[in-house]
C-alpha cells in the first residue's frame, strides 16, 4: 500500500532542463513544491577529462533508470518493433543539462509560423506529404521574453545579431530581434573556426560565433570555460557548464519552497473523477508513495512524457491521461542531425589542432536554415544550420574516416590515421524537421521494463522534405569546408532519426483540443491542472537545439501558474 505524503502546491515530475528551470519562478512565488526526480545529485568533484570514463565507459551518463526504459522503434506499424541501442537521456539532478553540449539556441519567428509561412510563399503544395504540421499557439515576440529571462538566470554566452531590429554582422543576423545583448560575450574561437570563419566570408555568408551556456568569463560565483576539451558527455569539474544542477535548482532550493524527492520512480499520475490530477505515484526504495498536489507537471522528457500520461488510465481518461482525443503520442518527430550520420566529414592537408575546446565552441552559418533563401525547386522546405566546432578525441581520431585513401584496418590504415589523426573533422548540421501523420509514440505490445510497464515505442520512418534538406546542407558544408582548404569531403547518408536527444511532440501545443494535448501555456485541454513541460509541446524544431527554447516555455508555464494559481489550481 502506497504511503501517503503531505500534500503540495505542484509535483513536478523531473529536475533536467526543463523541470530544473520551472521550479525556480514557482518556489519564489511562495508555492510549495515538490520536485520528484528518478536520479539524484552528482558531484562535480567527480567529473573528469577522460575520453575513457566520459565517451567509452559512459560513467557520467550511464544511469541504470534510462537504461531499463529503453525505446522501441520501428519504421511503420507493419514491421516488428526492436530495442533501440541505447538511451540518449539520464536521469539526475539537473537531467542531461549537466553533459550536454550546452548549445542554446533560440528558434526564429519563422518556426513559430511554418505552415502559415510556407503557404503564402510557395503555396499549399509545397507542404510536405502527410504533414501535421500546424502553426504554433504563439509566437516569437510572446517567447522573447522568456528567452531573455533564462538566458540570465542559467547564463549564456553569445553575441547578438538583432537588437530590436539593429543588425550586427558580428553575431546571427537572421535570428529574431533581442532586447538586449547576452549576458556574456561568446565562447573564444579558434585557429580552425576563425578560418573557416573567414572562409564562409569569402563565398559571401555570414557566419557568427554560437550561443552557449558556458560561461566565457567568470559569472555569479561560477568560473569561466577552461576549455579542456571533454565536454561532449562529460560534467563540468568547475561548474562552468551551467547546468539546471548548478543554477535555478540550487536558487530555488534557497527559498525554502523547494523540497527534492531524488531517486522516486514516477509510475503513475492520479485523476479525480471530476477529471483534474490529484497527485503522483512513485517507487522509491522499494516503497510505493504518493504525492498529493494541487497541480501536476510532467517534465520527464519526450518519451517518458507520453509514455506516464499514457500508463496513467483511470476512469475519466480510460485511453490515458489527457488522452480521449488520442492525441497523446502523435505528431512525433526527431531532429535530423549529427556529427556522422547526415553530415559531412572533411580531410585537410594541414593540423586543424581540434583537440581542445567544446563542441559549443565553433563557428555557424544559418544562411541555409529555416526559410532565409527561396526553396522553390529544391524539393523541401525548412533548412539546416552548419556548425563547425572543436573537441576531438584520440580514440574518435581511431575511427575517423580513411577518405578512401587506406583501408580500414592493417599497417596502411595504421599509417593514415597516425599522419592524418590531427587532420579532420565532421560538422554538425541540423535540419528543420516536421511532425507526420505515420510518425508517433505509443506503448510496446511486448517489452516491458523491470516495473511490468510497457517501454515507449517509436513509430519513425524516412521523409523525402528532411532527406532532400539534409542533402542539400551536405552539399553546402562540402562546399564550406573545400573553400577553408579541405582536400577530401565524404558525405554520410543521412539516418533516420529514431531515439533522439533532439526529440519533440507527443504532447503537442495548440488551441485546437483535437489536433493537440496542451494549450499555449502548456496546460492540458481536458485536466486544467496538468501541465506539460520539454520538448514533447513543440511544433517544430528550427534548424537548432531545442534546449534554450524548452526552458523559456518552461518558465513560461511556471509563471503562468504562479500568476494565475487559483483559477488552474482550483
Amino acid at each position: 500500500m502506497a504511503i501517503n505524503l503531505k500534500p503540495v502546491d505542484v509535483a513536478v515530475i523531473g529536475l533536467g532542463a526543463a523541470g530544473g528551470v520551472a521550479v525556480l519562478p514557482l518556489a519564489r512565488a511562495g508555492l510549495k513544491v515538490a520536485g520528484i526526480e528518478a536520479g539524484t545529485w552528482m558531484d562535480p568533484r567527480q567529473f573528469r577529462p577522460d575520453e575513457i570514463y566520459n565517451n567509452v565507459r559512459m560513467q557520467v551518463t550511464s544511469v541504470p533508470k534510462t537504461k531499463r526504459e529503453v525505446p522501441t522503434i520501428r519504421e511503420s506499424p507493419a514491421m516488428p518493433a526492436r530495442p533501440a541501442p541505447s538511451h540518449p537521456m539520464m536521469n539526475a539532478i539537473g537531467g542531461t543539462s549537466i553533459h550536454y553540449w550546452a548549445q542554446s539556441w533560440r528558434l526564429k519567428p519563422w518556426d513559430f509560423a511554418a505552415r502559415t509561412e510556407t503557404i503564402r510563399r510557395y503555396g499549399t503544395s509545397a507542404l510536405p506529404a502527410g504533414t501535421t504540421l500546424e502553426d504554433w499557439p504563439l509566437r516569437y515576440e510572446d517567447l522573447e521574453p522568456f528567452y531573455d529571462r533564462v538566458e540570465r538566470e542559467i547564463g549564456v554566452s553569445g553575441k547578438a545579431g538583432n537588437i530590436q531590429g539593429r543588425l550586427d554582422p558580428a553575431g546571427n543576423v537572421f535570428e529574431g530581434p533581442r532586447q538586449r545583448e547576452y549576458p556574456m560575450p561568446p565562447l573564444r574561437g579558434t585557429e580552425f573556426t576563425e578560418r573557416m570563419a573567414e572562409a564562409a566570408r569569402k563565398l559571401g555568408w555570414r557566419p557568427f560565433r554560437p550561443p552557449a551556456a558556458i560561461n566565457s568569463q567568470p559569472y555569479r560565483g561560477r568560473p569561466s570555460c577552461a576549455y579542456h576539451g571533454y565536454c561532449s558527455f562529460g560534467g563540468c569539474h568547475i561548474s562552468a557548464k551551467n547546468s539546471t544542477a548548478v543554477t535555478t535548482i540550487p536558487d530555488a532550493v534557497k527559498t525554502k519552497n523547494l523540497t527534492i524527492f531524488d531517486r522516486a520512480q514516477v509510475t503513475r499520475i492520479a485523476a479525480g473523477s471530476d477529471g483534474r490530477v490529484t497527485g503522483v505515484h512513485y517507487l522509491r526504495g522499494g516503497q510505493e508513495y504518493f504525492q498529493p498536489a494541487r497541480v501536476v507537471l510532467v517534465a520527464s522528457y519526450t518519451y517518458e512524457n507520453s509514455r506516464l500520461l499514457l500508463l496513467s488510465k483511470s476512469k475519466p481518461y480510460p485511453k490515458g491521461l489527457s488522452n480521449r482525443h488520442g492525441q497523446v503520442g502523435r505528431h512525433y518527430f526527431g531532429h535530423w542531425s549529427g556529427v556522422a550520420a547526415g553530415s559531412a566529414i572533411a580531410l585537410f592537408p594541414f593540423d586543424i589542432n581540434n583537440w581542445y575546446g567544446t563542441p559549443a565552441q565553433g563557428t555557424t552559418v544559418d544562411d541555409w536554415a529555416d526559410d532565409h533563401y527561396d526553396h522553390v525547386g529544391v524539393g523541401f522546405i525548412g533548412g539546416s544550420s552548419l556548425h563547425v566546432h572543436t573537441e576531438t578525441h584520440a580514440i574518435d581520431a581511431g575511427a575517423m574516416e580513411t577518405f578512401g585513401r587506406a583501408p580500414l584496418w592493417g599497417s596502411r590504415w595504421k599509417a593514415f590515421v597516425h599522419a592524418n589523426a590531427g587532420r579532420w573533422t565532421s560538422a554538425y548540421l541540423q535540419t528543420s524537421t516536421f511532425p507526420y501523420e505515420s510518425t508517433f509514440l505509443d506503448l510496446d505490445d511486448r517489452v516491458r521494463d523491470p516495473v511490468g510497464d510497457p517501454v515507449c515505442r517509436i513509430t519513425s520512418g524516412p521523409k523525402q522534405n528532411e532527406l532532400r534538406a539534409v542533402a542539400f546542407a551536405q552539399s553546402k558544408m562540402a562546399e564550406w569546408f573545400r573553400a577553408a582548404g579541405a582536400i577530401e569531403v565524404v558525405k554520410p547518408a543521412a539516418t533516420v532519426p529514431a531515439v533522439s536527444t533532439h526529440a519533440y511532440g507527443g504532447t503537442r501545443m495548440g488551441d485546437n483540443p483535437e489536433t493537440s494535448v496542451v494549450d499555449r501555456w502548456g496546460f492540458s485541454h481536458e485536466a486544467p491542472n496538468l501541465g506539460v513541460l520539454g520538448a514533447s509541446v513543440m511544433g517544430t524544431s528550427g534548424a537548432r537545439n531545442p534546449t534554450l527554447t524548452v526552458q523559456a516555455l518552461a518558465w513560461r508555464t511556471a509563471e503562468h501558474l504562479a500568476k494565475n494559481w487559483k483559477s488552474i489550481a482550483g
